[in-house]
């Protein structure tokens, strides 16, 4: 995450921007745009990595941590301050999601067996700060493995799961 102020006609305000170290469709020419996420956060935004299309429109090359609605290979298009305005093609993908509890004694732990599963599994994925794992799961994937893992730490109290289109 980054921590910005921005200086606007009222005055300053800071802005997060959620920020993907290794995105699964890094690219040579890729193209960043961000996502506002101030309706669940204040001042919080995404930064999507895409590659650009004709036409003003962009395909996500990143696994959206907090942005719901938009999935890996979905086209959007974006307003003139480089925001998501529209979702104009679905892709078919979906995004599992998974929070580790940051006060869990085990969570170093916790985030081995579950990199150890998605790798096994041969799933794309994403880790913010070691904490939060975006998946990709693509038509067709079938993540019942991985799912029966994450039902029974999330009954444990250990993470909050989730699966987006």
């Amino acid at each position: 995450m980054q921590d910005l102020e921005v200086g606007t006609s009222s005055g300053r305000h800071a802005i997060t921007i959620i920020t993907h170290e290794n995105p699964i469709g890094r690219g040579p020419s890729n193209y960043m745009i961000h996502a506002d996420l101030s309706e669940r956060e204040a001042g919080w935004r995404e930064q999507l990595w895409t590659r650009q299309l004709a036409d003003g429109k962009f395909e996500i090359a990143c696994l959206p941590f907090f942005t719901y609605g938009i999935c890996y290979r979905d086209v959007v298009t974006i307003d003139s301050d480089h925001l998501v305005s529209a979702v104009v093609h679905k892709a078919g993908h979906r995004t599992l999601r998974v929070a580790l509890v940051a006060e869990h004694q085990d969570r170093h732990q916790l985030h081995e067996i579950l990199h150890g599963k998605v790798t096994e599994a041969g799933l794309p994925h994403e880790w913010l700060q070691g904490t939060y794992l975006a998946v990709d799961l693509a038509p067709g994937a079938d993540p019942a493995t991985l799912v029966a893992v994450l039902e029974s730490l999330a009954q444990a109290g250990t993470i909050h799961w989730e699966i987006d289109s």
